[in-house]
């Protein structure tokens, strides 16, 4: 294979930073006014860019649009997901998941989650940027229908528990802090999330669940002090 030269690839280097520059000015830009807020000419001011610069790295708004989705999921994964699944498998690693979900949420009160508002913006249309969003929004709920089976299959959770109903609750749970938070100010929204995650527990674990996540949260807390 020959190999590039040098300009050339300075010349990719350079047009992927300027990509990476624009996207991330752009997920700034929807998270304070959602994904149809976005648009060529606000990016270009944001970045001082040219309408003609930002439009030969994002061909369309809807393209955009769909780059934006794809890098808040890649963001999220990398703060929520990829640390969440070094846990042990089990209630540890659901607890895990889910209480890194809450930081994220609360993180982004003063902006906002693309997840939720995309889904009020979206929730009605078709098109490429919603099947974006829901297949974003899939992957995350697949990864923890998967964590809550394995839990189920380490003994944490009752065999007989509904795995569909758990991640509805949760998922609710997440729902409910989001508007407490950030709509209605709540200052308690927080601390009802961590309630409402704990009555979960209660409700689905088994007594050998309750003492493998009680281990786990006390190695936790020794590694912080």
């Amino acid at each position: 294979m020959t190999p590039k030269p040098a300009r050339s690839v300075r010349s990719l280097q350079k047009g992927q930073h300027t990509r990476a520059v624009i996207l991330e000015a752009a997920l700034g830009l929807a998270s304070h006014m959602g994904l149809e807020g976005l648009s060529i000419g606000a990016l270009a001011d944001v970045t001082k860019m040219s309408k003609s610069g930002v439009f030969a790295h994002f061909g369309s708004r809807e393209e955009l649009q769909i780059a934006v989705v794809m890098e808040y999921h890649a963001k999220f994964e990398e703060e929520v997901f990829f640390n969440a699944i070094r846990e042990p498998r089990g209630l540890p690693r659901l607890r895990a998941l889910y209480e890194r979900w809450v930081r994220r949420v609360s993180l982004e009160l003063d902006s906002g989650c693309i997840y939720i508002s995309g889904a009020v913006e979206f929730d009605d249309r078709t098109g490429p940027v919603r099947d974006a969003l829901v297949a974003m929004v899939r992957a995350w709920h697949a990864a923890l229908h998967k964590a809550i089976v394995l839990a189920q299959k380490a003994g944490h959770l009752h065999a007989d528990a509904d795995v569909e109903q758990i991640l509805f609750e949760l998922h609710g749970l997440i729902l409910s802090l989001h508007h407490d938070a950030r709509f209605l100010r709540n200052p308690g929204a927080l601390a009802r999330a961590g309630l409402g995650f704990e009555r979960a527990v209660q409700s689905y674990a088994t007594p050998e669940g309750l003492a493998a996540d009680a281990r786990a949260r006390q190695a936790a807390a020794k590694k912080r002090r």
